[in-house]
């Protein structure tokens, strides 16, 4: 057994059988062939064998040539791998013997291979495990081609295990057959872990290489609750997780029964919990929890994966469905809030060495008017539809804002010209995710309706912090006392000009925070739809004056692991079966 520390992204708990994506993005599925296709089999990787030897046999020739006969000699030792007659009757046994596909049986093989070079305490027999990987991939290569695997194609559940998942490709996992997901890379706050929030499946991110050490097949335990990838688990580990997941299910059966049930403290206080959705579909997942709205649709998705640019159509068929579905419930959509680099249709930026600090959110659509007019004009057709409230992104100072709100107003004059019909008190918003934007949030607030305040960003650009990089993940902290004066700040500001305040980056949706967040000042929480039930079974179970009284005692501390502990013990006292 194995056990390996990630970051959880998207809570829960998970056990099934691996689907392996390696960092080339081939799935390599425990595929059983029928008896009589052996002999096929058996061919193809015979073809796929001599197919991978000229292809070494070149890159020796190659090299030998140009570096010398020392550098070729790489080759030939890999050359001398793949040729083995041991190793060659070892795969064909599996395919034989086990009916194992060439693809699962090449890896189980050479993955085994690799392991025993590992665990070699000669250094230099131990780096032949890399040779050994090299050899893998390029059988791997000519079995399955260079196409990578399509996630949506799946006919039974598992766990995707990958290097790493796009945004788009995260989006298009089928729910009913991926039940959860682990990536070597990334961290807390990236767009995929967004994704997979809303997706409400369980994710770990950023565990570092681990691939080499399972194949397809092999039974994983996901534990997202603690960050934890269990691999070839004891029948004991096994059982207690079975148990921990009928748990999961019984509590989440009984929060149901709140539903209906407003989120009102012990003494009265009226709190409003929202719904933060990227995809039209899950606006049910929010009406289905007893959602106050929807306060905060992420557009991007629009674009992401998308060969053209989306056009005003195809925003206003998402949009209408989702305020159609919500009826007299407030609906924030918030506009484009990505980089060029992330739209294949959009020229990207020549110096994007650093692109969370570079053309991205309004920055973008404000350089690139036709996309954002595009995106305006189908809010606006909306907003006749229901309660429609527009939010711009990434704000960091006052001209941004006003240019922002000049298109807007441009676009509602040309609407207005061609008779189509458009709420003209339609409420405008803007993101607080940058320290200058908390700087001057006293004259922000004289210039827009409502704001709302993302953590993920705030924290990212408070502490200086890549959210998607796991090498500094652990300073990444929602907690930190310079994020929460941040906060503070923000709450004093809106409070004192009487703008409503919604807090929706995903410290919103984590239990951990609610009490803190409460005696802050917060009455308006964002969260994704699975943590609604969670987050009003605490607003529920708490009076305001011991929120504050854990505010105030919070303030004071020093680092973000103190007040974390803190936290989660005064969660354990007032809510223990939401203490994890």
């Amino acid at each position: 057994m194995q056990i390996l520390q990630g970051i959880a992204v998207s809570p829960g708990v998970a056990i099934g059988e691996a689907l392996v994506m390696d960092n080339e993005g081939f799935r390599i599925p425990r595929r059983i062939i029928a008896r009589d296709a052996v002999d096929d089999e058996l061919a193809r990787l015979t073809q796929a064998i001599d197919a991978a030897g000229r292809e070494i046999e070149r890159n020796r020739d190659s090299v030998s040539r140009q570096l010398g006969s020392q550098y070729g000699a790489i080759f030939s030792a890999h050359l001398q791998m793949l040729r083995d007659e041991q190793l060659r009757n070892e795969i064909e046994d599996l395919v034989r013997q086990r009916h194992y596909s060439p693809e699962y049986a090449v890896s189980r093989t050479l993955r085994r291979y690799a392991k025993v070079f590992q665990s070699l305490e000669n250094s230099h027999m131990a780096e032949r495990a890399t040779d050994v990987f090299d050899i893998e991939k390029r059988l791997q290569r000519h079995l399955l081609g260079h196409r990578r695997e399509e996630l949506t194609h799946l006919t039974s559940a598992v766990l995707v295990l990958a290097h790493n998942l796009t945004p788009s490709e995260t989006a298009t996992l089928d729910r009913t057959f991926v039940k959860g997901f682990v990536t070597e890379v990334g961290g807390p706050g990236s767009h995929t872990a967004i994704v997979a929030e809303g997706m409400e499946i369980p994710a770990i991110v950023g565990t570092g290489p681990f691939l080499t050490d399972v194949s397809g097949g092999d039974l994983v335990i996901i534990d997202a609750d603690h960050g934890q990838v269990i691999l070839e688990p004891d029948e004991e580990t096994i059982a207690r997780y079975r148990h921990e997941a009928e748990v999961h299910r019984t509590l989440a059966l009984k929060l149901e029964s709140m539903r209906d049930l407003p989120a009102e403290t012990l003494d009265g206080q009226r709190v409003r919990i929202y719904g933060n959705i990227e995809f039209p579909h899950e606006v049910s997942h929010c009406t289905d929890r007893g959602a106050d709205g929807i306060g905060l649709y992420r557009t991007e998705f629009l674009y992401l994966g998308a060969k053209v640019e989306p056009t005003e159509e195809v925003h206003f068929d998402a949009y209408s469905n989702v305020v159609k579905h919500m009826g007299d419930r407030p609906v924030v959509i918030r506009t484009l809030d990505l980089g060029a680099d992330k739209m294949s249709y959009l020229p990207e930026p020549e110096d994007q060495r650093n692109p969370v600090l570079g053309l991205r959110s309004i920055r973008l659509s404000l350089r690139n008017l036709p996309l954002f007019r595009i995106q305006l004009r189908a809010i606006l057709r909306v907003s006749v539809l229901g309660d429609v409230r527009i939010m711009f992104p990434l704000i960091s100072t006052l001209i941004e804002l006003r240019q922002a709100k000049m298109v807007l107003a441009d676009v509602m004059e040309d609407l207005d010209e061609q008779g189509i019909e458009f709420n003209r008190d339609l409420q405008i918003g803007m993101m607080v995710e940058v320290p200058a934007a908390v700087m001057m949030i006293d004259r922000f607030v004289e210039e827009v309706d409502f704001v709302s305040l993302g953590t993920n960003d705030l924290i990212q650009y408070t502490l200086a912090v890549d959210r998607g990089n796991k090498d500094v993940a652990g300073l990444y902290n929602s907690v930190d006392p310079a994020v929460l004066r941040m906060i503070d700040m923000t709450i004093q500001a809106t409070g004192a000009a009487q703008t409503p305040l919604t807090l929706c980056g995903q410290m919103s949706g984590n239990p951990t925070y609610t009490m803190l967040l409460l005696g802050m000042g917060f009455r308006r929480l964002s969260v994704t739809p699975g943590a609604i039930p969670e987050i009003k079974k605490i607003c529920r179970s708490v009076a305001i004056e011991q929120c504050e009284s854990i505010s105030r005692h919070v303030m004071t501390m020093e680092n973000a692991r103190e007040t974390r502990v803190y936290l989660k013990e005064e969660l354990k006292k007032t809510v223990p079966e939401l203490a994890t």
